[in-house]
């Protein structure tokens, strides 16, 4: 976090308590069933749960603002990034309560390298939904390239006991250990 400017400090540092806070008091979007089955799940089990809660994830209950998300996501993976934030601040804006919204939009910020705007975004998704584990997993990853190591390897065991079988979170959090950061005393 050497190289950060300092607000982006400060909003990084207050934003892990938020959102471990958050996982506790708040209904996730996703099924409480699902949920609760995923975090049983043996790994084939948790490839189709998984599947079954992004697709609870993308809904937002309406055809026109799906459609958004959709293109927004496809300009994501075709590297228009700048199209995406379009298509998504479109979704944001007439779906404020659609936490999907917020987590693509995130992306689409962070492969733009505007880090301030996706840090803001993972924090609404994660308002909006604490159990969010992809979303928690995207703000893991930042917090571990910026170097805040602790906070990340807090992140990924939150996500983890979510997603007991999300690889990538444990490969993250098995590298960091290999390390010396995040070992539980």
């Amino acid at each position: 976090m050497r190289n950060l400017p300092v607000n982006l400090k400060r909003h990084l540092a207050a934003l892990v308590p938020f959102v471990l806070l958050c996982s506790t008091g708040f209904t996730a979007p996703a099924s409480p069933e699902l949920m609760e089955r995923l975090q049983n799940a043996d790994e084939a089990e948790a490839r189709r749960i998984t599947k079954e809660i992004e697709l609870e994830w993308s809904k937002s209950g309406s055809a026109a603002m799906d459609l958004l998300l959709r293109r927004g996501r496809e300009a994501v993976r075709e590297g228009k990034f700048g199209l995406a934030i379009e298509h998504l601040t479109a979704l944001t804006d007439h779906a404020p309560a659609f936490a999907e919204g917020y987590h693509a939009r995130a992306e689409a910020y962070f492969r733009s390298n505007l880090y301030g705007p996706a840090l803001d975004d993972l924090e609404i998704a994660l308002a909006l939904d604490p159990q969010h584990y992809e979303a928690m997993f995207g703000l893991a990853v930042m917090l571990h390239e910026f170097g805040n190591l602790r906070q990340a390897a807090r992140l990924y065991r939150h996500v983890l006991a979510l997603n007991p079988n999300h690889k990538n979170a444990a490969e993250a959090l098995s590298s960091l250990k290999r390390d010396g950061i995040g070992r539980e005393l």
